[in-house]
């Protein structure tokens, strides 16, 4: 779904505002209404039924008719989705939506007119209620979009997204396999050696994070100060996320094209970062050590990355248990829960073999990876690759098989 940054006007932000404000409202009703239900009173309202509802409701209050309805529909739709997603197990029940957090509402039923390019590096679309909003024309808009989202993030920052299915990053087709690896101090160590980092906020941008954190604290709630320092903090965080994103964006772009099957661990990341605090009886331990390495984790995009690759290379990313690849050798397959010297060091006690310890895990995935592909179908080159310092092709050890 390709993004685009939107410039409106300060009189068409207040109607995107607005329509955002109807959205959420609506949306926050459908949730209490169906939070009301129970299994003995029957069958919550449907789409059908709430749109129903909400003709109702526009003709009783003159603000909600103000509005722009189909925007008002599509956040019933959007909700109906939501809803019929929870039931098929996929996705957790709708929740609350906040101002300053949810911000955003769907058009659809656009037609081709209603998109225009300006000139070389602007464009505009037609908005309900607000007209032609200008945008930046970063890259081509898709042939046949037919929807679109409009949201406004923490930062005060405007993008419209063009609903579109981009095309698979095809592969070079030799049969190359490629084991990632991901942690905190190297977000992403590949089988072939590289080692990989998001990057994140320079020392300065990180000291300017720490003293409008302590300035935050200190401003009276309320205050217009208060408001200058949580836009200023949204800022730095939305450039944070931005660069991660784009780290992400680029390296699944990198891995999809370079490899022909890629190999990651299948971590259950939102048990991973869970909180460690307790309850008073018995409270959690290490609980300020525990919240750095969820920040660290996070930080790292783990789960983006994994998402983007399946997007990009669907059918050529398999998920390997994570079981002992950390402290199994690469080299000659035995697992030694002491061989892992330190974070960056791993050193077998068995053959001698030495290395960083990400690049060894992420090995030992390219090698599981590779027995799984060659378990399901056509056979993919055996152990280690050509040229790689230490090591040699070889079939698989018996030792990593039990």
């Amino acid at each position: 779904m390709p993004r685009y940054r939107l410039d409106p006007t300060p009189e068409q932000e207040q109607v995107l505002l607005s329509h955002c404000a109807h959205a959420r409202y609506v949306w926050n009703l459908a949730v209490e209404q169906h939070g009301f239900w129970s299994r003995h009173r029957g069958g919550a309202p449907g789409y059908t039924a709430q749109c129903r509802q909400l003709t109702q409701a526009r003709a009783a209050f003159e603000w909600l008719r103000a509005g722009s309805q189909t925007v008002q529909q599509q956040a019933l739709r959007d909700f109906a989705q939501a809803m019929s997603n929870f039931f098929a197990g996929t996705h957790r029940r709708p929740t609350w939506r906040k101002q300053g957090v949810h911000e955003g509402f769907r058009q659809v039923g656009l037609k081709p007119h209603q998109v225009r390019r300006l000139s070389r590096k602007w464009a505009a679309v037609l908005v309900p209620k607000c007209g032609w909003v200008r945008f930046r024309l970063s890259r081509p808009v898709p042939e046949g979009v037919r929807s679109y989202r409009v949201t406004r993030d923490r930062a005060g920052r405007w993008h419209v997204a063009f609903a579109h299915v981009p095309a698979p990053v095809p592969g070079p087709g030799n049969g190359a396999v490629v084991g990632v690896d991901r942690g905190v101090a190297v977000s992403a160590a590949l089988s072939n050696g590289d080692l990989l980092k998001v990057p994140g906020l320079t020392p300065g941008e990180t000291r300017r994070l720490e003293l409008l954190a302590r300035g935050l604290g200190r401003a009276r709630r309320g205050s217009g100060r208060r408001a200058r320092l949580r836009a200023a903090l949204a800022r730095l965080k939305a450039r944070e996320s931005d660069r991660r994103k784009n780290w992400v964006e680029q390296t699944s772009t990198i891995l999809a094209r370079e490899f022909d099957v890629i190999g990651v661990e299948d971590l259950r990341i939102g048990a991973i970062t869970r909180s460690a605090r307790g309850t008073i009886e018995r409270p959690g331990r290490n609980v300020a050590a525990k919240a750095g390495l969820n920040r660290g984790i996070l930080a790292g995009g783990w789960g983006m990355l994994v998402e983007r690759l399946e997007h990009k290379a669907p059918g050529r990313v398999h998920r390997i248990d994570p079981a002992y690849t950390s402290q199994r050798c690469s080299a000659c397959g035995t697992t030694d829960r002491e061989a892992r010297e330190s974070q960056a060091r791993f050193r077998c006690r068995s053959c001698g073999y030495a290395g960083n310890a990400d690049v060894n895990a992420a090995r030992n995935i390219a090698h599981e990876t590779r027995l799984v592909c060659t378990a399901a179908g056509p056979a993919v080159a055996a152990r280690g690759r050509p040229g790689s310092p230490g090591r040699t092709n070889r079939e698989p050890q018996p030792v990593l098989l039990s």
